[in-house]
């Protein structure tokens, strides 16, 4: 294991899972040091990663100072009010904030965007299969998994068509460490996206629309509605991108299960799409936390007062004390094989857990069936597998691009 943990690496960005295997031997958590010259408590085990995101000792506040040293700059200044969102806060602020925005997440209204998902979903695939033409090459990211939920919840937000494909652009790069990018490309887009933000709600004030930051004005204030925009923006395609995008990858890669999925129907479909959740969680790490006391988290391991702590959901996801071969692709364990895995925690855990969890799985449910119905049998990777980049960090994981043809 490398004495220094560096997210930007691309090797550890398309195969992270044995250096996480590594820590879980270590204990409930394990102390390591970061290339941006910090130290982290890296929490890898299931049982522990549900305890820590269930305990108010860990507060989801940022750590003032925490990270690379910045110098101030109107950058700086637009990335502390976009880092504003609720995901950042601990009761009672995360509740209210959050209570502004479950209804938008009901079941009710996520069941009502299912036609307009089927719609886009037909039209995406339908450009998919003709660049597939005549022996073409088509981007099943670019191509599909990115436009799909960009697009469904540019639509739920009231975000213009315009401006989706900029925006992906910016989250991409604030969700990257800023080692794997140009130097200030990721401070441009902190600074770019409240800016945007910023407009686009004037925009809704002035003349609000059937959609939800038209509703959220009243409740918020101007900070608070620019930092809820930016979250909800961002955990709204990003997620879901990857689980489409990492459910295809693996469908390719594993034709049995391919297979299986085809001749079958929705509750098969739905396994495909919880394993791969499991397998490829979407969200590598839940956000940033630290101990406001001393925490016991047993087996001698004692977490200091003011420690950064990490919940790597990835790496939860895969631990051998709760999924019977856990590195292996296996949608029938969801699919009631026996008594069925322990819940996987792609979605979080405790008051922070995704509201948004039924729309992506909707989404999924739509999408991946359509998808490969429509493939051609003999469909298959562009290049080998394990050339395909993933996306650096410790925040989200997934593919960045996954050529067919």
């Amino acid at each position: 294991m490398p004495a220094t943990l560096d997210p930007a690496d691309p090797a550890f960005a398309r195969d992270p899972y044995p250096y996480y295997a590594g820590l879980r031997t270590k204990g409930a958590a394990t102390r390591v040091a970061l290339a941006n010259g910090t130290h982290a408590w890296l929490v890898t085990g299931y049982e522990t990663a549900r305890a820590v995101l269930a305990d108010p000792r860990f507060s989801n506040v940022p750590l003032v100072g925490a990270g690379r040293p910045r110098a101030d700059s109107p950058a700086r200044r637009a990335r502390a009010c976009l880092a504003r969102h609720m995901l950042n806060q601990d009761a009672p602020g995360h509740l209210r904030l959050r209570r502004l925005v479950t209804g938008a997440f009901s079941p009710r209204r996520v069941d009502a965007l299912r036609p307009r998902i089927e719609e886009l979903a037909d039209g995406l695939v339908a450009q998919v299969t003709r660049q597939l033409a005549d022996g073409g090459t088509a981007d099943l990211v670019d191509a599909f998994a990115f436009p799909l939920p960009v697009l469904v919840i540019a639509d739920v937000l009231g975000v213009p068509e315009a401006d989706r494909t900029q925006l992906r652009e910016w989250t991409y790069r604030v969700g990257s460490p800023a080692d794997a990018l140009p130097p200030g490309a990721v401070e441009e887009a902190w600074g770019q996206l409240h800016a945007y933000f910023t407009e686009l709600i004037a925009a809704k004030r002035r003349r609000p629309g059937d959609d939800l930051f038209s509703a959220l004005v009243p409740g918020l204030d101007g900070d608070e509605l620019v930092a809820m925009a930016f979250l909800l923006l961002f955990a709204g395609y990003e997620t879901t991108m990857n689980l489409l995008a990492s459910a295809a990858l693996l469908l390719l890669t594993h034709p049995a299960e391919r297979a299986a999925a085809c001749a079958g129907g929705p509750l098969d479909w739905a396994a495909v799409t919880e394993e791969t959740l499991r397998h490829a969680s979407p969200l590598e790490g839940a956000t940033w936390r630290r101990t406001t006391q001393p925490v016991d988290l047993g087996g001698g391991v004692v977490l200091p007062e003011r420690a950064s702590v990490l919940v790597v959901l990835a790496a939860a996801n895969r631990d051998p004390q709760c999924f019977a071969e856990p590195d292996g692709f296996r949608p029938a364990r969801y699919a009631g094989e026996g008594r069925g895995p322990a819940p996987h925690l792609a979605f979080g855990h405790g008051p922070h857990m995704c509201p948004g969890a039924r729309l992506a799985r909707l989404e999924a449910a739509i999408a991946l069936p359509r998808l490969f119905a429509a493939l051609p049998p003999d469909v298959a990777l562009a290049g080998p597998a394990d050339s395909l980049p993933y996306r650096p960090g410790l925040l989200v994981r997934g593919p960045r691009t996954v050529p067919v043809r």
